[in-house]
């Protein structure tokens, strides 16, 4: 914006200003603030462009004129503060700062020059700071110039622009910049020096400063060229932070600054013809989800902290890039609540009762609420059944399962145990073995007590281990989902638990393995860690917006068929937990079938202390770190590292027995 030169006068002050005629044809009215000439000064690292320093000072001098040419030393000028309104009956006026030396610029007597506008013109002139003092409570300063004595006087500067002369800044520390300064810098990047664009502006927020970036056109990151951008015949806008991490070089005398972007950053804040709403949209929400990462990621080392595990943060220090994001991950996916819960009720596997002992001993205080039945009886009811003492059970249950008022969580431990198989080409071919006896189990009638055609009204959750997750999609997708409502289906990985020291030697804290320098040394929780993922991944609130009164948490086997009897007999019964168990059988932990009330799992979701954890040492090789070195450790006996498991019938410390019914099914 051209201007003409300033009417020149050596008469002692005057409220009225001076005009200065201007070739601007768009200029606000009076009383309204002109563009800012930026004059902060900027600090790396984090720091914002206005720093307010509130101390008091109470000077006085006398007021002096000069006679100023304006068109020769306007563009000396920078802006400290925006004069916002009239203070008390003396003529005192507020301003708003807007440089970091509120003290340098408003506290101590001297010249200062006024830029306003006046009917149409903008006008420049030179006042004597008389006093100033900061406004306690307030950002804003309280001066008093030279000449001003009433409120009338002062009204006619409000809105007004206070100035310094440019060459009064004072000297900056080192990786310090005035913002004005950063302003026309040319921006590279570090690693191959390739041009970005300008710098055209400089924004102050809340956590820290941004630099507005114009892209040259020819180097917009992922861009055809285009000269029509919504910028004009430039390039579009981005928004760089101004911190050392991604600015790391300034040179000032070059006028040139170089930065390493994190990936993904100009595309982010990217505008043109050429991304769609749909392209930006992703954008954001992957920056979104990086920055909710980082949250968990600082979240979850914190909590590891406390638990006295900072060993596991060392290979951060090493490695590639790849294999520090994998440690991250598995820093993230570590289940911190439930490792405490686990150290502080573990005890040792020998030490504890099994779950075939603890069902022993106590099914002669069940004996009121249980119930014993041949496998024939399990099958689906007909009409020749219909004699049958408990076929009105069965025919409750089958009733409640087909208005959807069960869900049935299946639990899949390792695949070798069970003969399925997890191979993706496999189940993709839909060949024949392994996958089709599990599917010929999961589709079988008498297995799930429920006709094919009633099974859309079923909830269905699999867990499994996280490396047969994609495996059993695709099985269950190949298959239509096996009769069940896609959108009724949940896959999810089973809960896992790091490896700890058995704190063998007298050590207090029991350390996590790890099994690389970047990977946590982790087992299978069992069946109890199902209660851990339906509390963590909000399913029970779903569940409930279904209309599901009950959950059957079971896993694949044969032994168990039908579980219409158990629901009928626990809705009949008002009981919490119904626990069904083949006579004979050695060992339930791996084969179980019990359906719990949805008032008693959410109960127990809530005092996960309840349930009982037990370690069972294993020979398990890692890795440590010995005076900055990586080495292989291979104990010599089983008892160096426990594994960390809890059973689902650990469930029954928070139930009471009078609350808990048994169906027993008898061999032929």
């Amino acid at each position: 914006m051209q201007r003409s030169s300033l009417l020149c006068s050596s008469s002692s002050f005057s409220p009225s200003p001076i005009a200065l005629p201007t070739s601007n044809r768009f200029a606000p009215p009076v009383g309204a603030r002109a563009t800012r000439h930026v004059a902060a000064s900027v600090r790396l690292p984090f720091t914002r462009f206005r720093n307010y320093r509130h101390t008091l000072f109470h000077l006085h001098s006398t007021a002096t004129k000069e006679v100023l040419e304006t068109s020769k030393v306007e563009s000396e000028f920078i802006e400290v503060g925006y004069l916002s309104s009239v203070h008390g009956l003396q003529g005192e006026i507020c301003v708003k700062p807007s440089t970091d030396f509120p003290e340098l610029r408003f506290a101590q007597p001297g010249i200062r020059w006024l830029r306003q506008w006046f009917s149409g013109r903008e006008t420049i002139q030179e006042v004597e700071l008389v006093e100033g003092r900061g406004h306690p409570g307030q950002k804003t300063w309280i001066l008093k110039f030279g000449g001003i004595d009433t409120v009338e006087q002062a009204k006619q500067f409000v809105g007004s622009s206070l100035l310094v002369r440019e060459d009064d800044r004072p000297e900056l520390e080192e990786g310090e910049f005035y913002s004005h300064d950063l302003v026309g810098m040319r921006v590279t990047l570090k690693e191959n020096g390739e041009p970005v664009g300008t710098v055209v502006n400089v924004f102050s927020t809340a956590a820290n400063d941004l630099l507005e970036v114009m892209l040259d056109p020819v180097k917009m990151p992922g861009q055809i060229e285009n000269p029509k951008s919504e910028t004009g015949v430039s390039g579009p806008l981005v928004l760089v932070p101004f911190v050392e991490a991604i600015v790391p070089n300034v040179d000032v005398n070059k006028r040139e600054m170089q930065i390493t972007p994190p990936k993904g950053l100009l595309e982010l804040n990217l505008r043109s013809d050429e991304r769609s709403k749909k392209e930006r949209r992703q954008l954001v929400r992957e920056w979104k989800q990086r920055k909710k990462f980082q949250k968990r990621l600082i979240a979850a080392k914190k909590k590891l902290c406390e638990m006295e595990q900072q060993h596991v943060f060392h290979g951060f220090r090493f490695g590639q890039k790849d294999q520090r994001s994998l440690l991250a991950n598995q820093i993230v996916g570590v289940n911190s609540k439930l490792l405490q819960l686990a150290l502080q009720n573990i005890e040792l596997s020998s030490q504890r009762w099994s779950s075939s002992e603890f069902i022993g001993a106590n099914l002669s205080k069940l004996c009121p609420r249980t119930l014993r039945v041949s496998k024939k009886c399990l099958t689906t009811p007909g009409s020749e059944e219909k004699l049958d003492p408990n076929f009105k059970l069965q025919e409750k249950g089958l009733h409640l399962m087909s208005k959807g008022k069960m869900a049935i969580v299946l639990f899949l431990s390792d695949s070798e145990k069970h003969g399925r198989c997890s191979d993706p080409e496999l189940v993709d071919s839909g060949s024949t073995g392994k996958s089709t006896s599990f599917l010929q189990t999961l589709l079988s009638d008498d297995w799930i007590s429920l006709k094919t055609e009633d099974r859309v009204s079923v909830p269905l959750i699999m867990v499994s281990p996280a490396h047969e997750v994609h495996s059993l999609e695709k099985l269950f997708s190949n298959n239509d989902y096996l009769a069940f409502d896609h959108k009724k289906v949940w896959f999810l990985e089973d809960e896992k638990l790091p490896v700890i020291s058995n704190s063998l030697g007298g050590e207090k804290t029991q350390k996590i393995l790890m099994k690389s320098p970047w990977e946590i040394l982790q087992t299978s929780v069992g069946s109890g860690g199902v209660i851990s993922l339906l509390s963590s991944e909000n399913i029970l609130d779903n569940l409930s917006e279904m209309g599901v009164e009950y959950i059957q948490i079971c896993s694949l086997n044969e032994e168990f068929v039908g579980s219409d009897l158990l629901l009928g007999l626990v809705s009949s019964l008002d009981s919490d937990v119904g626990i069904q168990i083949s006579e004979g059988m050695e060992d339930i932990d791996e084969n179980f079938s019990m359906i719990f009330s949805m008032r008693f799992m959410k109960k127990l979701t809530n005092q996960m202390n309840k349930l009982q954890f037990y370690g069972t040492p294993k020979l398990n090789s890692h890795v440590e770190m010995v005076e900055k070195e990586w080495i292989d450790v291979t104990p010599s006996s089983p008892n160096y590292s426990l594994e960390l498991g809890c059973s689902i019938y650990s469930s029954l410390n928070a139930c009471s027995l009078d609350k808990v019914c048994v169906v027993v099914e008898i061999r032929e």
